[in-house]
């Protein structure tokens, strides 16, 4: 188990989150929970065909 705030133990799931985080959040803004929601399962099922 890493201690928190160690990303050199996580550093696979770290890089992931940022770029979940810029792709997806920085300069969208969302009305719902449900278009967030969406939007996430979006992101993934597009991740899931590139490496399958």
């Amino acid at each position: 188990m890493s201690r928190k705030g160690n990303c050199l133990d996580n550093a696979l799931m770290e890089n992931f989150f940022g770029l979940l985080k810029q792709e997806m959040f920085y300069g969208n803004q969302f009305q719902h929970f449900d278009q967030w929601k969406q939007s996430i399962h979006q992101y993934n099922e597009r991740i899931k065909r590139l490496v399958s």
